[in-house]
């Protein structure tokens, strides 16, 4: 059975696999639905001095908001032929360390979230800026559900043969993530210090060079 998390991120996933056909431009996202979480967000660091941007949030059933993404460098297309090694970006997933409880209405149980939980998110993340060559626009779907399939498999064995360890510094401290690398770019997850699992993806930025902070005013970004 599938669980309330699986469900809503399934929703997220397939909201971000519309806004990338969509191009929907940075000034239609709002910094809202950022305020609203308790819990803190995270990006790269301030070596990072590109551009960044807002993607969108993630709730539960019972709408408390649960995850989010902030985009660092190029806004990323579906990737094609002509795209393809142009684009240098990389998307921070903030995903709030719940345990496994009651939703608000008492009608059901939320699913904690856990590192597995960022991986997935930051996988998925990565196939909705994905379009393999050559492929027709009516197998898209199938192709994503299949992918999105892997991916949460992927997301469920991290400690498996497919996944290294890399260590990156979190607020300045050497921090280990699950990471991985596919023909569309890099996935990797964590954990911070301050309550929340951290997932990223990218291409055409080397993660091995990644620094991850605290946002200290989420506001700045509207």
């Amino acid at each position: 059975m599938e669980t309330t998390s699986q469900t809503t991120s399934r929703a997220v996933a397939q909201a971000s696999t519309e806004e990338s056909g969509r191009q929907v431009a940075p000034a239609r996202r709002t910094v809202d639905g950022y305020l609203l979480a308790p819990f803190p967000w995270y990006g790269l660091d301030e070596a990072f001095t590109g551009p960044r941007w807002l993607m969108q949030v993630g709730t539960a059933a019972d709408g408390a908001v649960e995850h989010g993404s902030i985009g660092h460098g190029d806004e990323p297309s579906v990737l094609n032929e002509a795209a393809e090694g142009r684009e240098k970006f990389a998307v921070v997933v903030t995903v709030a360390a719940n345990p496994s409880r009651r939703s608000a209405d008492g009608t059901g149980l939320l699913e904690a979230t856990t590192v597995s939980s960022a991986a997935w998110l930051a996988g998925v993340g990565l196939l909705s800026f994905t379009w393999p060559a050559q492929m027709d626009y009516s197998l898209r779907d199938d192709w994503l559900d299949q992918q999105t399939e892997t991916a949460w498999a992927l997301a469920d064995d991290l400690d498996g043969p497919d996944w290294s360890t890399l260590s990156l510094p979190v607020d300045g401290v050497p921090t280990p993530f699950h990471y991985r690398e596919s023909e569309f770019g890099w996935v990797l997850a964590g954990s911070t210090q301050e309550g929340v699992h951290v997932g990223a993806y990218g291409r055409g930025m080397s993660a091995y060079g990644l620094a991850f902070a605290m946002i200290k005013d989420i506001a700045s970004y509207a």
